[in-house]
């Protein structure tokens, strides 16, 4: 299979660039329905996929080229259709969550071969939406139609999972979630157009943190930092809320952005300074908490973007629903968008 490289470079780095490279792929036939999500476990040996039902298959790679995924596991406690999973490479765990409003954490017993289920107490009214582990693997995320943002973590002294609620000030339902790399601060997308930071702190499995970029003091629950965008007249503006600098005592400010559209993606970059959300106005948008604060946004002529993932501190990959892969490369010194490469499938 061919793809071609087509960048379209601002002025200051130069000329746009043409490059063509080969890569090879296999399709594999897993089911007849649509994927619903999917999650890898550590070696990549092992796919567990939702095929848009409540229960979630495992397969097995086949060894050597074109061999093919072997069915291994079906988890099927589930009673509507699972909506999100995230499989832990550390802990070898398993999480789903599903629009009948629970999830469960899966854990391999090896003497009887087989994943066993324990529930987790969401204690929401709504559909769950999303779920990712966070970097250490004590805890995990759930957004959901709630208007909340369930984080839950193992209570040793009653051998279950529970959760707390960060509810403030979420307005509709919660489509996003990824951890910061420090295993705190949590990002957040949902259908009232906004992408807000969160403190995940939870008191009871973490020592107190340390201030980063994004603000200092982290209860559960804290707003760090807030993008929001509304329609005006015949427009769509996003305003940026710059957090505080708390030991200055100084108050919120707000600048004003062009864009709009209900977040699709969240995604933190590796050192955790700089985070990039996609939204419904197929627009790609990326803020420094390291730079003050600084914000760009790159709108295209594409369909929305569904999915984005820093492969660095200054390369972004995004994915169109359409089949095509969007790579955003940015300068070291600034947040501005240095680079936009667009990769065809042809």
């Amino acid at each position: 299979m061919e793809f071609t490289l087509l960048a379209a470079i601002f002025p200051q780095i130069g000329s746009p660039v043409t490059v063509s490279f080969q890569k090879m792929t296999e399709k594999h036939l897993l089911g007849y329905d649509p994927i619903t999500c999917h999650a890898w476990n550590r070696d990549r040996s092992q796919l567990a996929v939702s095929l848009n039902s409540n229960e979630v298959s495992i397969f097995q790679s086949g060894t050597g080229r074109g061999a093919g995924w072997k069915l291994l596991h079906v988890l099927s406690d589930h009673a509507l259709r699972v909506t999100s999973l995230d499989w832990a490479p550390k802990t070898n765990r398993i999480v789903t969550c599903s629009a009948d409003r629970n999830a469960y954490v899966w854990i391999y017993d090896q003497a009887e071969k087989k994943w066993k289920p324990t529930l987790v107490l969401l204690r929401i009214n709504r559909a769950a939406t999303c779920v990712k582990w966070s970097p250490k693997e004590n805890k995990f995320a759930v957004g959901c139609g709630a208007r909340l943002i369930a984080i839950c973590y193992f209570e040793e002294e009653n051998d279950w999972w529970v959760s707390k609620h960060i509810k403030k000030p979420i307005k509709s339902t919660v489509t996003c979630v990824d951890w910061h790399p420090g295993n705190i601060l949590l990002a957040a997308g949902s259908t009232d157009y906004k992408v807000r930071v969160y403190s995940a702190y939870v008191k009871e499995i973490e020592e107190k943190p340390a201030p980063l970029p994004w603000g200092s003091k982290m209860p559960l629950g804290q707003v760090m930092a807030e993008y929001r965008s509304t329609s005006s007249g015949g427009g769509v503006k996003l305003f940026v809320l710059i957090h505080p600098l708390h030991s200055l005592g100084f108050g919120p400010t707000f600048k004003l952005f062009f864009a709009g559209g209900w977040v699709h993606s969240v995604s933190f970059s590796p050192s955790g300074n700089r985070l990039c959300w996609t939204s419904q106005d197929s627009a790609v948008s990326v803020v420094d908490a390291s730079q003050g604060q600084q914000i760009a946004t790159i709108r295209t002529e594409f369909q929305p973007f569904l999915r984005s993932l820093w492969l660095t501190d200054d390369v972004i990959v995004a994915a169109v629903g359409s089949g095509r892969v969007v790579i955003d490369t940015h300068s070291k010194v600034s947040a501005i968008p240095m680079l936009f490469a667009i990769l065809f499938m042809l």
